[in-house]
């Protein structure tokens, strides 16, 4: 609707609508047409005026058009939407074109990532051929008179390229061929499913596998030209179908050569390309049936190369012979060797058989651990095994194992890609490549198959598509995952999950900080040291059974070590009081307590956090306390500075002079230490996220006795505020902190080592005496007599 301007309104009002007649005729003539249009019915009509805003309404059909005055009013009618349908042109239908190649190129080249998935696709559509012939051949007997076996066979010929699959199951007629051959997306199976359904006397066999159409055209993945030679017992003939990977057409003929006839099913020829000859080989045939299709519940034959040992005739030397001439007496013994003579025959590939859908009382233990060595080639025994089928709104068998020792590089705790899920469809190998879809990451060590008929997967069956089914089946997954690793932890041979722990305790804890809906079921499972345990992990329903009456939290200290534990400031009226702290010495184990919060409503308490309480507080105790060494706390604070947020006194110390705790609300010394050896740490967040430091020191101590002193009667004195400083870096370290200047502490260290040293072990000084001095008159001396005596001893 036109809306005027006010110019227009004026001009409107002042020369009658002279100038707007013209428009007043053709609104006039398009109201009688609404109105011959609308036969007079008793529509409510909308009056509008171009002129004013007022709006007014009439209840009855519209004879005339009053244009008095030059006020002109029309009606808008509120059509339903089948009159406005009726008046539309008719419109034309077209059918989508498609460039077939082009087509085909996406299906072959987009649709799937792995070309190795051609052969499962291939298998998987004759254990469908095999299917559909056993299930119809309940009511049509005479489908197979031919007295043929289920099964599968794959040759190969290696040097010229060509891979052969043969089925002996229903087969197809000429019409089928154009039906499931021709027609792209179009799958034989879903359509014989739907006829199933439909039928009154049947119900779906949930064998059969096919449901996209497409798994045929994935043999031109790998395959420059396809033929294929089907014979179905409803027809007399066997026709040849024929296609190649860049061509948009086939060909269809009949089988005429006596030597390519086959009584009944499909032969498969696949003529490589070039760049793909390697699955010609019938080693790698072998290894990818037994990676996607060893559970198809036909028999899968390969052409494989054998042979035996047997022992042939040598032909004799000439030398040998004239020395055999010469002892005749000598008996002649014919030369033999060994030998290996090669020749070609049929091996069974799919001997294993799916376990899972057995039931669990009919399997025994060894068959378990079998079936986990086989498949995930394992040497040693599972710790688990939990063997259950899931029923109702999400159907699906599986086999979980808890292996009994972690991989050798242990990097699959921060890697959810691991290759510990094999998810089979209905038998067949779907995929082991998962990122956190049927486990979480703290979960990815636990092993299994899964195998589901109604798994919501993409047309390559190779992404699982993120649903609700999806969602269901991790729940429960996870779920027996818990009830498996709980039956451990209450085996009576307690070596077990001490096992279990030793090799995924860090994943459990993994799990305390990203899966906060299974809280409930992981803390259960946790195992710590203690200081009444300091060599046997003791988990936290045993330290909950063995808290005192009157204790209301669980404490805990983390460190780097049980040895710094034990020893730790922070522990010592603890101790006094006999209560149990734990030791969280990994360095995962502070976040993972933290986000567990509490347990059997006992809320976890770092004793190096400010504002402990142990159950014992003296209001007037301590009120008398900071009135006695109030003084001293503000001497000590306003040395420190800004180096700690307060300087209070201490409940929780007795032997140690003074401690160093955090705030509430930020890292812990050992959270900080954590941080600071990141390799890809942020170092901009370490002074933003470090806790308040409080210093704490004990009253009943000499040292603090002392310096309370020594504020009293010379704040200023150099010796007191230097303790002071010392005192400091002292309870830095000995509260896990990392000092700022250790050069300078040391010095500190060796300046009071000096003093108190010095005089101490000093070597005492000899004194010397000066012997008497002689005087200076001689005494007489008696002179001596000697004769002498000649030789010979004669005088």
């Amino acid at each position: 609707m036109h809306r005027l301007s006010r110019r227009s309104v004026s001009a409107v009002l002042l020369n009658g609508g002279a100038r707007y007649r013209s428009s007043v005729a053709s609104v006039s003539s398009l109201i009688n047409l609404n109105e011959s249009k609308a036969g007079h019915s008793d529509t409510k009509l909308r009056w509008y005026s171009i002129l004013t805003n007022g709006r007014c309404k009439a209840t009855s059909s519209i004879k005339s058009l009053d244009l008095r005055n030059g006020f002109f009013l029309v009606n808008r009618y509120e059509s339903t939407a089948a009159a406005s349908d009726a008046s539309d042109p008719p419109a034309e239908k077209y059918e989508y074109q498609a460039e077939v190649s082009r087509l085909m190129d996406l299906i072959v080249n987009s649709l799937y990532s792995n070309k190795e998935v051609f052969l499962r696709e291939l298998i998987s559509n004759a254990s469908d051929a095999l299917d559909k012939l056993r299930f119809l051949g309940v009511t049509e007997p005479e489908l197979l008179k031919d007295a043929v076996d289920l099964d599968i066979r794959i040759q190969t010929d290696k040097d010229n390229g060509i891979v052969t699959i043969i089925d002996s199951g229903i087969g197809m007629t000429h019409q089928e061929l154009i039906d499931c051959l021709g027609t792209i997306a179009q799958s034989g199976t879903a359509k014989f499913l739907k006829a199933l359904k439909e039928s009154k006397d049947a119900g779906a066999d949930s064998n059969l596998i096919g449901q996209f159409g497409v798994g045929f055209y994935s043999a031109f993945l790998v395959s420059d030209r396809v033929i294929v030679s089907t014979k179905s017992p409803k027809s007399d003939k066997q026709y040849v179908w024929e296609g190649e990977a860049n061509s948009s057409a086939y060909t269809i003929r009949e089988e005429t050569d006596p030597d390519k006839l086959i009584p009944r099913g499909t032969r498969l020829t696949l003529y490589l390309k070039r760049d793909e000859k390697g699955f010609a080989h019938p080693e790698r045939i072998e290894k990818l049936v037994k990676n996607y299709s060893q559970f198809v519940s036909f028999p899968i034959y390969t052409w494989q190369e054998k042979g035996y040992t047997k022992e042939v005739e040598v032909d004799e030397d000439p030398t040998d012979a004239k020395n055999e001439e010469q002892d005749e007496k000598t008996e002649k013994k014919k030369k033999t060797k060994k030998v290996v003579e090669k020749y070609w025959d049929w091996e069974l590939t799919n001997e294993t058989q799916p376990l899972w859908l057995r039931n669990p009382k009919d399997v025994t233990t060894e068959e378990y651990n079998e079936f986990y060595k086989k498949t995930f080639n394992e040497y040693l025994e599972p710790l688990a095994s939990s063997h259950f089928t899931t029923e109702g709104e999400v159907e699906f068998r599986s086999i979980l194992y808890v292996p009994s020792i972690a991989p050798m590089g242990k990097d699959d705790i921060a890697n959810p890609k691991t290759k510990n899920i094999r998810l089979y469809v209905k038998r067949v190998f779907i995929s082991d490549d998962f990122d956190g879809e049927l486990f979480p990451r703290y979960l990815s060590f636990i092993k299994g198959v899964v195998d589901s008929n109604d798994l919501p997967l993409n047309v390559s069956r190779e992404i699982l598509q993120e649903s609700r089914i999806v969602r269901i089946m991790r729940k429960r997954l996870v779920r027996k995952a818990f009830d498996m690793i709980l039956g451990i932890s209450m085996s009576e041979n307690r070596e077990d999950y001490e096992k279990f722990w030793e090799n995924f305790g860090k994943h459990l804890k993994l799990g305390c900080i990203e899966d906060r809906e299974n809280h409930k079921r992981l803390a259960p499972l946790l195992r710590f040291l203690s200081s009444q345990s300091e060599h046997e992990m003791i988990s936290l329903d045993e330290y909950v059974e063995n808290m005192k009456p009157d204790q209301k939290d669980i404490y805990y200290i983390a460190t780097d070590s049980v040895t710094s534990a034990k020893n730790t400031p922070f522990l010592e009226r603890l101790l006094e009081k006999d209560l149990e702290v734990l030791f969280l010495v990994d360095p995962i184990d502070e976040v993972a307590i933290q986000n567990l919060k509490s347990y059997k409503e006992k809320n976890f308490v770092d004793i190096s956090k400010e504002d402990l309480d142990l159950g014992d507080k003296n209001e007037e105790k301590e009120k008398e306390m900071k009135q006695e060494f109030g003084q001293t706390c503000d001497w000590i604070k306003k040395r420190l500075g800004d180096k700690v947020a307060s300087v209070q006194i201490s409940n929780r110390l007795s032997t140690s002079p003074c401690v160093l705790v955090t705030g509430k609300f930020g890292w812990s010394a050992n959270m900080e230490r954590l941080m600071k050896s990141q390799t890809v740490g942020d170092t901009s967040s370490l002074e933003f996220m470090r806790g308040r430091r409080v210093f704490e020191i004990n009253p009943q101590h000499s040292i603090i006795q002392t310096l309370t002193a020594a504020c009293k009667s010379n704040p200023n004195d150099e010796e007191a505020l230097r303790a002071i400083d010392l005192l400091y870096d002292t309870a830095l370290i000995s509260s896990g902190f990392t000092p700022e200047n250790p050069a300078q502490l040391g010095g500190k260290i060796y300046e009071m080592m000096g003093m108190a040293l010095s005089d101490k072990w000093d070597t005492p000084v000899a004194e010397y005496h000066q012997p008497p001095t002689k005087p200076d008159f001689a005494e007489p001396l008696e002179a001596e007599v000697v004769e002498s005596v000649e030789a010979g001893g004669q005088k």
